[in-house]
């Protein structure tokens, strides 16, 4: 999200078409005419079914990369009528879960407008690098030409899309925090406390928050096992996350170490990987130099918001 979107608040409106929270679900932005068609794959039929489908619009399929645990992965598509593009490439793919149909109120948008959302979709997911992308091709913007006008509306369209999507649980246009996709390089968070964890142990590890993402750093150290049988939710995540490298160890060692940076949905999840153990990140996690937990440090940081204000 760019600053002048930061600027201001926005009205999401979210209709459960079928009254409840795993049916069908149609996103908007209040007095924007685009609207975000959210399926599962128990909903799909039902989807295709909408009005909104026979439009001109264009289509995303996302879900787990089979490829990679860790990840994500979409296909992003257009089509004058999008039923019939998106039933055909949901039946190549296996990996999505889910499948989102974005269109107009209106039925202002054109085969010119779709193309050119299509390409810069895809521009700003690779820019963005959350997912993997499974599109075969990745058309310039440029070479969709459209009048001066026409390209000005498209991309204040694409800037609702950005504010929409992570709302509607798709991050693939969400910029990766910078401490991850460019280790080394400042960031807005060097301002701000680091965090620390410390335990008897002597394992050590580091993390920021950027943009509300909790960011364990390259360098910061992992127990191998702690002997907590059974007592850790995130068992899995830390296999996972030794499977791909993210986890390295050093033979002789009983540690492991990040050997990149890597972003964990919680302060939770962070130490729990860390300490081999259920923990309340909250609390484990210190300002780095003093006392201060996580909790109290967030607790600070909204009061001074709110006195700001």
């Amino acid at each position: 999200m760019n600053a002048q979107a930061e600027a201001f608040g926005r009205t999401i409106q979210l209709f459960l078409v079928d009254g409840v929270p795993n049916g069908l679900i149609i996103a908007s932005i209040h007095g924007w005419t685009g609207s975000v068609l959210v399926a599962s794959q128990a909903t799909f039929d039902r989807l295709r079914a909408r009005p909104e489908a026979d439009r001109t619009g264009l289509y995303i399929l996302f879900g787990p990369d089979p490829e990679d645990s860790l990840s994500m992965r979409a296909y992003i598509g257009e089509a004058d009528c999008v039923k019939d593009r998106i039933n055909q490439s949901a039946e190549d793919r296996a990996f999505w879960e889910t499948a989102v149909i974005i269109t107009t109120s209106d039925e202002a948008l054109t085969k010119g407008h779709v193309r050119y959302l299509e390409a810069r979709l895809i521009e700003v997911a690779e820019e963005a690098g959350r997912v993997k992308l499974d599109n075969g091709q990745s058309p310039k913007s440029d070479r969709r030409r459209l009048p001066e006008a026409d390209r000005a509306n498209m991309e204040a369209f694409l800037s609702n899309l950005r504010v929409i999507l992570p709302v509607v649980g798709l991050d693939l246009l969400k910029p990766r925090p910078r401490a991850v996709a460019a280790p080394g390089r400042p960031t807005k968070t060097d301002t701000e406390p680091k965090f620390e964890l410390r335990h008897k142990s002597d394992v050590q590890a580091t993390a920021i928050e950027e943009d509300g993402e909790f960011v364990v750093l390259a360098g910061s150290e992992a127990l191998k096992n702690a002997g907590y049988v059974g007592t850790n939710s995130y068992g899995e995540l830390k296999k996972e996350l030794v499977a791909q490298g993210v986890l390295t160890t050093t033979e002789g060692t009983d540690v492991y170490t990040f050997a990149k940076p890597h972003v964990f949905r919680s302060p939770s999840a962070a130490s729990a990987v860390i300490l081999d153990r259920n923990s309340n990140g909250r609390r484990e996690w210190k300002v780095v130099g003093s006392k201060l937990t996580y909790h109290e440090w967030q607790e600070q940081k909204t009061k001074q918001e709110d006195a700001n204000e």
